[in-house]
């Protein structure tokens, strides 16, 4: 696959710069919100799974400097334009990029102990694809949601946080697919277009091998009128902590 035409946007309010496909789907909010929530430190090991073109690591980032970035996207061309963006954000030698499926856990259980993982996972089963193939492949799964928990967990130091952004709609089988890769204590965020209206995501945050009852968090509203909210606005535009 080749990305013959790219556009250059810009995430937390300038901070980061992204060369992304002008098709399929493109970085946003949901790759803002989950960076936001990892709980990583500088200098810690941290794994995406899938990072696509590098928008949720980049904005890690942007928000933990120090912070040591491995990422895992099975498109070449994706995972060649991730290492680019890495690159022209100054992180390079911060960012390994691998070419690799969350299928494979023989490659997960080569890389280094991780502190913590993340993933903005293909939420739906394999079926009708939307149009876009780039997109089909980022939203429509061939390697199912325990696939890809087992994969983010295997390299996790013991305690370690897993945290996964999905609709929610998709909530059941996110925490079934955290406990099944050993991980428990899940967090749940709820994410609110607007107040009074039902969730339409959630970030689900789990723990390698610590065992405790689930909790619902407030959660975050995202919109007031045709604005962000103050608490969105923090984490979208200040590169603050979810």
């Amino acid at each position: 696959m080749v990305i013959g035409d790219w556009t250059e946007d810009r995430l937390l309010d300038g901070r980061v710069l992204l060369r992304q496909p002008r098709e399929g789907l493109r970085a946003g909010l949901d790759a803002v919100l989950l960076a936001a929530a990892v709980p990583a430190a500088p200098a810690e090991r941290v794994l995406e799974g899938g990072c696509g073109s590098g928008a949720a690591f980049l904005c890690l980032a942007a928000r933990v400097p120090g912070v040591n970035l491995f990422a895992v996207e099975r498109e070449p061309a994706l995972a060649e334009l991730a290492i680019a963006n890495a690159a022209a954000n100054g992180i390079a030698a911060r960012v390994t990029v691998t070419t690799g499926d969350v299928r494979d856990l023989a490659l997960a259980e080569s890389l280094p102990p991780m502190a913590h993982a993340f993933a903005n996972p293909p939420f739906w089963p394999a079926g009708t694809p939307p149009p876009a193939t780039l997109r089909a492949r980022a939203t429509h799964a061939d390697a199912d949601l325990q696939a890809w928990a087992r994969f983010l967990a295997a390299p996790l130091l013991s305690g370690g946080s897993l945290t996964l952004i999905l609709p929610a709609a998709r909530l059941v089988a996110g925490l079934a697919a955290l406990d099944a890769a050993g991980c428990g204590a899940i967090r749940v965020l709820p994410c609110w277009p607007r107040a009074g209206v039902a969730a339409k995501r959630v970030l689900l945050q789990a723990y390698k091998n610590r065992r405790g009852p689930s909790r619902m968090e407030p959660g975050i509203v995202l919109h007031e009128g045709s604005r962000f909210t103050a608490a969105a606005e923090v984490i979208l535009r200040d590169a603050a902590a979810l």
